[in-house]
């Protein structure tokens, strides 16, 4: 069964930087878009960030572009998420997900599989 594990989450001052890791596992990442969704109690879960099956198109969500950058890494099975200058509104859950679709052109609206998450906090 596929699954997906993220890690690197933690605690982090303002302005400072974190990579969260999302390691798949019984899947071919190649044949995957990869999405990155983050949580707080009480709201809805966001969409942070996406890559494409075919590995060229990348989407951000406009509160995180410019400072995130999503990363796919086939040989290793592993996608990243490269964070910097983290403000305290990046506090939250976050969640990597896969959909399979070789060779897909876009980012999926829903995924299949998905880790049990990762927490982020940012405070001082």
């Amino acid at each position: 069964q596929p699954h997906l594990v993220e890690s690197g989450g933690g605690l982090v001052q303002p302005g400072g930087s974190l990579t969260l890791s999302c390691v798949a596992s019984e899947m071919t990442l190649d044949y995957y878009a990869i999405g990155w969704f983050r949580q707080v109690p009480g709201k809805e879960r966001e969409g942070v960030s996406c890559i494409s099956g075919d590995g060229e198109t990348t989407n951000y969500a406009d509160s995180v572009r410019g400072r995130f950058t999503i990363i796919r890494d086939n040989d290793k099975s592993t996608a990243y998420l490269k964070m910097h200058n983290l403000k305290p509104e990046d506090t939250g859950v976050y969640y990597c997900a896969a959909l399979l679709h070789p060779g897909g052109q876009t980012c999926p609206p829903e995924y299949q599989y998905w880790g049990p998450g990762t927490q982020i906090t940012v405070s001082s």
